[in-house]
This record gives C-alpha cells, structure tokens and sequence, in this order.
C-alpha cells in the first residue's frame, strides 16, 4: 500500500502499489514506478521514465525524459539525471543468460549531475556534485569532478556552483 498520496501522477503514468513516493513528488507521462522502489520529496520524473524494483530516489531528484533506472541505482538527494541518459546493472548482457544475480549496484552521490544520453555501467560511484556530460562513464567520479562528452576528459568544478576551475 502506498505510504503517502500526497503526490502528483499523470494519469498515464503507472506506480505499482508497493512503492513509495515522497510528497509533492510529481510523476509524468508514460512513466512506470514499480514494486518496491522508494523515491524522495520534491522530486520530479518526466515523461516516459523507468524506475525498476528496488531503486532509491533521494530528495529533489529530477529526472528528464526517457531515461531508464535500473535495480541496483541509488540516488542521494539533489541528483539530476538529463535526458534519455541509462544506467546499466549488469557488466555483460546477453539475451540467453540470466544474471539477475548478477546486478551490481550503483552510487550516485548528492547534486550530482549526469547529461543528456550518457551511459554509466554498473557497479560504480558517481562523486558529490560531479558532472558528467554526454559520454560513457565506467570509472569513479570524484567529488566535484567533471567527466566531459566522449573523450572523458576530466576537470574539476566548483564547489557546488558547478563552474569549471580554470588551470
């Protein structure tokens, strides 16, 4: 049974009942919340997400459009997820072998940021208020670390501002 109704949902977004959603947390279009996921207060899920079983939301999470969270994410509060970006659970997929137990977890640490269609394999932690852009990120993001487009360049930000430090 829901814990809290006092949230919004589209009424074409699905949450399954033994979720629990944080008040004034606002669910949109096409997306499906299910069993046994917790997202925080505050948050906002845009159109067409997916947050698979077990999954944990912080507080003020935003999550734009079409993006995927899969069993293993946990996101502390203040993450931003851009669009269409995914996160991955297992390290070696193949449609003929089960490895649900297999799933390894993945950290996402406060205000962190990750951009728009990148790619973070499992098994990893994103630092407090790293940004990542657009790239493929298999690595730990430090804290205040920026991981920028296909290169993987790294540079530091700062504090939590999010303005790159010039060397």
């Amino acid at each position: 049974m829901f814990k809290n109704t006092n949230y919004f949902k589209h009424e074409t977004a699905i949450v399954d009942e033994a979720s629990e959603i944080g008040a004034n947390t606002k669910i949109w279009h096409f997306s499906h919340v299910m069993s046994n996921s917790k997202i925080g207060d505050n948050c906002v899920l845009g159109q067409n997400v997916l947050v698979a079983p077990k999954v944990q939301l912080g507080n003020g999470v935003k999550v734009q459009n079409n993006v995927s969270i899969y069993t293993g994410v946990t996101c502390e509060d203040d993450v931003f997820l851009g669009p269409s970006m995914v996160f991955t659970n297992v390290i070696n997929p193949r449609s003929f072998i089960e490895r649900k137990d297999e799933f390894k977890a993945t950290e996402i640490r406060k205000g962190a940021s990750i951009g728009a269609n990148a790619t973070i394999l499992c098994g990893i932690e994103i630092g407090a208020y790293a940004m990542i852009g657009g790239s493929c990120c298999n690595k730990i993001g430090s804290s205040l670390c920026a991981i920028s487009w296909q290169s993987c360049e790294t540079n530091w930000m700062g504090f939590k501002s999010g303005y790159s430090f010039t060397f």
